[in-house]
C-alpha cells in the first residue's frame, strides 16, 4: 500500500539560514529572531536549575546568526576589555564632576566659606542628623542622604529656578557642603548612614551604654574595622551599623515625637530600624551575609523590646531561632558536618577563636531573647534539650582573644546552675544562667497547664506536683546560695566619688530568681492561710526586688541603664503587692493597706521613670494600672495612687543627701521620704505570720 504524502508546517530553510548553535549541535532550528525556539527551550531548562556557587546563568539564550548581506557585524569585543573601558569612563566623569565642584568652591570668598560651613563639633553633628527636609513622611534622614538630595537637586532646572529667588548666602552654603560628601561618595560610604564622625559617636555610645546587643560583638576588632575603607571586606556590615544607630539613639536621642498614648518615638531611630529590616528582608530572599545580618537582627530585636513593641518582639524572637538552627549554631562548637537525614551546616567552620566565640554569643543572645520574650507563658521556640552549644567564655577572655579552652559547661551539665568554675564565670555568664533558670519555670508552667483539666488553684498544695519541689529548691535557694563569693555579696553597684559603675548583668542576676519564684508560686497564693508556702515565697521575692531597687536609689547611678527585663521583674513584684493590698482591703486593715499602696506606687513610679528613655517601662506601668482597677474601686484611701509618690518626681534621687538618709531612723524616713525602706515590708504582715514566712524561705538577700 503506498504511503500517504504528508506536509510539514515548518518551512524548509536555506543553507546557513539556521542559527549557529543549532548548526553546530545539528539540531532542528526554526530560525526565529532574535532567538530560535530550540535555543530558547534549552536556555529555559538551564535557568530553571539554581546556578552553582561562583557561576551565573546567561541572561539570554546563546543564539546568533550569520550576517545578513548588506549589514555589518559589530566587532568582537573582549568582555573584560569592555568592562575596563566602562570603568575608565566612569572615573573620567567623576573627575570632571569633582573638578566642577572644586571650581565652584574656589569661586567663594574665604569669609563666605567660613561663615557658612557647618561646624564639626559633636553637638552640631548630632543635631544635623534630623534636619528637616522637604519630605512629609515624618522620617528623618541621615546627613549623608540629605547632602545627596541637595547635590542632586542643585543641578536640576527646578532647583536652579528656586535658587534664583533665594538668598545668595543660602545658595553658597548649599554648594559649600557638597565637597565632604563627594569624598565620602568616592570612598564607597553608604549614604544612608550618618557621617563617619557621628557614626563613631553612636558606636561609642552603643558599647558604653547598651546592656543587650553589645554582648554579641567583639569590641576591639569592631572598633578597628571602623577605621577601614568602606570598600574593604573587613568593614562592618551596613545592617549592623544601622542597628547600632537605632539602639544607641536611646542614649543620644534626636527628633523625639510624643505619641498620643504618651510614649516617645525617635524618628532617627525609626529610620535606621527600617533600614535594618530592609537588609533582613533581602537576606531572607538571597541568603547573602546571613551571619552578619543575623547579628543585626539581634540588635533590632532588643530595640523593639525596649520600645515595648510586643508583636515585633515575638516575630523576631521566632525568626532568629529559625535562622540560627540551619546555621548549626546549636551544635557544640557551633558547627556540624553531619545530621540525621539533614544537610550540613550553612556556614563554614569557624576560622579562628574570635569567630567561634562570636557565634557562641550570637546563639546565646538569641536564646536569651527567646526566653525573655516568653515569660508571659508562651512556649519557647527551641527546647532546652536541643541546646548543645557550650556556654561562652568570659567577656575579658573574648575581648583579649586569649587561647582559652572552650567552656566545659552547657545546659546538659547536671550542676550547671549551682557550680560556677572561676575561669569560666563572670556576670554575663551568670546572667545567662539566671535567664535560663527563669526559662525552666516558664516551661514547667506551660507544660503543666497544657493538658490540665482545670487551672491551678490556691487550695491545692503545689509541692505534691511532679517536679515542683526540685524546681522550687533550685529557684528559691540553690542558685543564689551557690553564687561565687565575688558575686554573691554585691549587686553590681559601685558609687564612689571617683567613678560610678553599674554592672547591669550582675544586678539582674540578683533579682531574676525572685521574679521566677513569683511566676512559679503566684497561682497558689492564699493570704488567708498563714502557713501557705507559696505566699511566703512571693512576699519574700517581692521584698527582695524592692530591696534591690532601694539599694540602687541610694546611689547616683542611672536606673535607665539597667537591662529592660528589669521592668518585668518590677511588674511581677507589683502584682504580688496588688494582691496583698486587696487582702488588706477585705479585712479592713487600713494601716497596712496604706503601706502596701506606698510600695505599689514606688514600683509604678520607677517604671514610669524607666519609660522616659525606654517605652517598655511606660507600657508595663499602664498594664499594672489595668490590674489595679479593682483595688482602686474598693479602697477607702482618698488618693491611693498618690500614697508614697515623691513630691518632686523627676529629682527624687537628690531630694535628700545620702549622708542625711543614713543618719535618719527608719521611722523618720518612712514618714518623710517618699520611698519606703525594705524593712517596712515586715510591718505589713503580723509578727507570727512573718516568722512563718522567714522560716519557710531563706532567700539570702541582703536588705
Amino acid at each position: 500500500m503506498p504511503k500517504v504524502a504528508t506536509t510539514s508546517s515548518r518551512p524548509t530553510l536555506r543553507r546557513n539560514q539556521a542559527c549557529r548553535s543549532c548548526r553546530k549541535r545539528k539540531l532542528k532550528c526554526d530560525a526565529a529572531r532574535p532567538h530560535c525556539g530550540t535555543c530558547v527551550k534549552q536556555w529555559q531548562a538551564l535557568v530553571g536549575v539554581p546556578a552553582p556557587i561562583g557561576y551565573a546563568h546567561p541572561t539570554e539564550p546563546q543564539c546568533s546568526y550569520d550576517p545578513v548581506e548588506g549589514l555589518s557585524l559589530a566587532p568582537d569585543t573582549d568582555p573584560i576589555e569592555k568592562i575596563r573601558q566602562l570603568e575608565d569612563e566612569v572615573a573620567r566623569l567623576k573627575n570632571q564632576l569633582f573638578e566642577k565642584e572644586q571650581a565652584l568652591s574656589r569661586s567663594i570668598t574665604p569669609n563666605q566659606h567660613h561663615a557658612h560651613l557647618p561646624t564639626t563639633s559633636p553637638t552640631s553633628q548630632t543635631s544635623s542628623l534630623t534636619r528637616p527636609t522637604s519630605s512629609t513622611s515624618g522620617v528623618s534622614l541621615p546627613q549623608a542622604s540629605i547632602t545627596m538630595m541637595n547635590l542632586i537637586e542643585s543641578d536640576s532646572p527646578q532647583h536652579a529656578g528656586r535658587n534664583d529667588s533665594s538668598s545668595p548666602e543660602l545658595a553658597t552654603a548649599t554648594k559649600s557642603t557638597t565637597d565632604p560628601f563627594m569624598d565620602l561618595l568616592f570612598s564607597g560610604w553608604n549614604p544612608d548612614l550618618p557621617d563617619p564622625n557621628t557614626l563613631n559617636h553612636y558606636v561609642d555610645v552603643f558599647f558604653r551604654c547598651d546592656p543587650c546587643g553589645s554582648r554579641v560583638l567583639h569590641r576591639p576588632s569592631f572598633l578597628a574595622s571602623m577605621r577601614l575603607s568602606p570598600r574593604d571586606p573587613g568593614f562592618p556590615h551596613s545592617a549592623i551599623l544601622h542597628g547600632i544607630c537605632a539602639a544607641a539613639s536611646r542614649w543620644s536621642p534626636q527628633n523625639i515625637v510624643t505619641m498620643p498614648d504618651g510614649t516617645r518615638r525617635d524618628q532617627f531611630a525609626e529610620f535606621h530600624a527600617s533600614k535594618t529590616r530592609q537588609y533582613i528582608d533581602k537576606t531572607m530572599a538571597s541568603g547573602e551575609d546571613i551571619f552578619s545580618v543575623m547579628q543585626a537582627c539581634i540588635l533590632l530585636s532588643w530595640y523593639f523590646y525596649q520600645e515595648g513593641r510586643w508583636v515585633e518582639v515575638w516575630i523576631f524572637a521566632a525568626f532568629q531561632t529559625r535562622v540560627a538552627i540551619p546555621l548549626r549554631l546549636n551544635y557544640p562548637g557551633t558547627f556540624s558536618t553531619h545530621g540525621n537525614n539533614s544537610p550540613g551546616a550553612y556556614l563554614a567552620p569557624p576560622k579562628d577563636l574570635r569567630d567561634l566565640e562570636s557565634r557562641r554569643r550570637t546563639w546565646w543572645m538569641t536564646i536569651i531573647f527567646d526566653r525573655i520574650a516568653s515569660v508571659g507563658g508562651w512556649i519557647h521556640a527551641v527546647d532546652e534539650r536541643d541546646l548543645g552549644t557550650e556556654l561562652p567564655l568570659r567577656t575579658v577572655d573574648f575581648e583579649s582573644e586569649l587561647a582559652v579552652p572552650s567552656n566545659p559547661q552547657d545546659l546538659s551539665t547536671p550542676d550547671v546552675f549551682i557550680r560556677h568554675p572561676p575561669q569560666y564565670t563572670d556576670s554575663f555568664l551568670l546572667f545567662i544562667k539566671a535567664v535560663m533558670l527563669f526559662g525552666r519555670v516558664t516551661d514547667y508552667n506551660v507544660r503543666g497547664n497544657l493538658r490540665a483539666p482545670t487551672a491551678p488553684s490556691r487550695n491545692q498544695n503545689p509541692f505534691f506536683l511532679e517536679g515542683f519541689n526540685a524546681l522550687d529548691k533550685l529557684v528559691c535557694h540553690d542558685f543564689l546560695d551557690n553564687l561565687p563569693q565575688a558575686y554573691k555579696h554585691t549587686t553590681g553597684l559601685a558609687d564612689a566619688s571617683e567613678e560610678s559603675n553599674l554592672d547591669t548583668d550582675l544586678y539582674m542576676v540578683h533579682i531574676i530568681p525572685h521574679a521566677a519564684a513569683i511566676t512559679l508560686h503566684n497561682p497558689y497564693i492564699d493570704f488567708t492561710d498563714p502557713n501557705n508556702v507559696s505566699t511566703a515565697r512571693c512576699i519574700m521575692a517581692a521584698r527582695a526586688i524592692l530591696s534591690a531597687y532601694y539599694t540602687l536609689t541610694a546611689t547616683s547611678l542611672d536606673i535607665t541603664r539597667l537591662h529592660p527585663f528589669v521592668t518585668i521583674c518590677w511588674y511581677l513584684a507589683a502584682v504580688v503587692q496588688v494582691q496583698l493590698c486587696k487582702y488588706f482591703i477585705e479585712i479592713n486593715d487600713s494601716e497596712r493597706e496604706s503601706t502596701v499602696w506606698g510600695e505599689i506606687n514606688v514600683l509604678r513610679f520607677v517604671m514610669m521613670e524607666y519609660g522616659q528613655r525606654s517605652p517598655v517601662g511606660t507600657r508595663q506601668e499602664r498594664l499594672l494600672q489595668g490590674l489595679m482597677r479593682e483595688i482602686v474601686r474598693l479602697t477607702g484611701q482618698k488618693q491611693p495612687l498618690q500614697v508614697g509618690v515623691p513630691l518632686y518626681p523627676f529629682s527624687h534621687q537628690t531630694l535628700f543627701e545620702k549622708d542625711e538618709m543614713n543618719q535618719q531612723s527608719s521611722n523618720d524616713v518612712s514618714s518623710v521620704h517618699p520611698l519606703l525602706l525594705p524593712n517596712t515590708v515586715a510591718s505589713i504582715w503580723p509578727a507570727g505570720d512573718m516568722a512563718a514566712l522567714d522560716n519557710s524561705s531563706t532567700l539570702g538577700v541582703e536588705s
